[in-house]
């Protein structure tokens, strides 16, 4: 086991002390860097780039170098998973994904396998490996999957969604269906984190996109309730250490109290909540990441700090903040903003945990 050089991040999961508050960002990995984007044309494509673990893993050490993340998180997709299920996965250029033959029947649910993470999902668990040994232990990896509600969603729908009509006309509609296809991916899910774990991942991450598209009464019974089998299955010691789970529901936060409650180990905040107000609901239960608006990165460096400064100060001095974006970076934002976050938050956090 290599010696792991920076765990702020791991410690800040538990809400163990730490020197400062560490950070990584959604999507750190992405088209607001040259060099990704100059990796991804000699890789071919999108998906092209997640098969191929030499490149997967080029892109994912890309902001450690560049930004300084405290942790890297694999380059991958979500909906690699539906894919090693059987469906046909599509990314044309300028479009978003599309599922040329999606789900409209029981008979379609049936005939989708629990896949071997191992064998259909093989070139992940290579990528894994090989982040690990690159990494030699600077930062932590996490691993990640999408929810199954939100898997289900793109798999309904074949593709993104706006109305979501199919998808909700199914869970309204044919319950029973949903809650077999629901039930099926909670387990592939599980089957593939903790593979990723196996293979090296050192925490994992929920992305449940779609959880705040539903009715509380709906969030908890086709979205939360899933998570939960996800991890009430997952591998939580790997390694001699603890392996966080953290749970991120964007436009979720109305449900803070359940999500805190699902058994992960660090809830995700979305940038529609203020830091202060979440944790004086769930209090010292889990862990809280994020949760700066995402948007703010086009704003100048000056007013980027002032915002991280203000973020550290709502959450203020306790243990267990991972400092985040409330989502995912966008692809035009100034490369040295994104620096300006990092630099900001490892500047202005030490003075909290003092």
């Amino acid at each position: 086991m290599t010696e792991l050089h920076n765990d702020l991040f791991l410690r800040a999961c538990l809400r163990q002390p730490v020197e400062r508050t560490p950070v990584w960002m959604m999507r750190q990995a992405g088209r607001y860097l040259a060099e990704y984007r100059e990796t991804r044309k000699r890789a071919g494509g999108f998906l092209d780039l997640c098969k191929n673990p030499e490149l997967a893993c080029e892109v994912t050490l890309q902001p450690i170098d560049i930004l300084g993340a405290d942790a890297a998180i694999l380059f991958s997709d979500i909906l690699v998973v539906p894919e090693a299920m059987g469906m046909e996965l599509t990314f044309g250029a300028g479009e978003g994904p599309k599922f040329p033959a999606p789900i409209a029947s029981r008979a379609d649910v049936e005939r989708l396998p629990v896949p071997d993470p191992e064998q259909e999902l093989d070139y992940v668990m290579a990528a894994v490996r090989a982040i690990r040994r690159a990494l030699a232990g600077r930062v932590p990896l996490i691993g990640f999957s999408g929810s199954p509600w939100t898997l289900a969603t793109y798999m309904v729908e074949g593709g993104g969604s706006k109305t979501f009509s199919k998808v909700k006309g199914m869970m309204f509609n044919d319950p029973d269906t949903m809650h077999l296809l629901l039930a099926k991916l909670a387990d592939a899910v599980a089957a593939y984190l903790n593979a990723q774990i196996a293979n090296g991942a050192q925490a994992v991450q929920i992305f449940d996109t779609w959880g705040g598209i539903l009715t509380t009464r709906d969030y908890r019974e086709f979205s939360l309730r899933y998570m939960r089998r996800i991890i009430e299955q997952l591998t939580r010691e790997h390694e001699g250490r603890r392996v966080p789970v953290i749970l991120y529901t964007k436009g979720g936060m109305g449900w803070l109290e359940d999500i805190a409650a699902s058994g992960c180990d660090v809830v995700g905040l979305d940038w529609t909540i203020d830091i202060d107000r979440a944790r004086a609901r769930i209090g010292d239960r889990v862990a809280l990441q994020g949760n700066m608006d995402p948007a703010m990165l086009y704003a100048r460096p000056a007013r980027i700090r002032e915002e991280v400064r203000d973020i550290l100060r709502r959450f203020g001095h306790h243990n267990g903040h991972i400092f985040n974006l409330g989502h995912g970076i966008t692809p035009d934002v100034p490369r040295e903003h994104a620096i300006e976050f990092f630099r900001a938050v490892r500047e202005e956090s030490p003075v909290f945990h003092r």
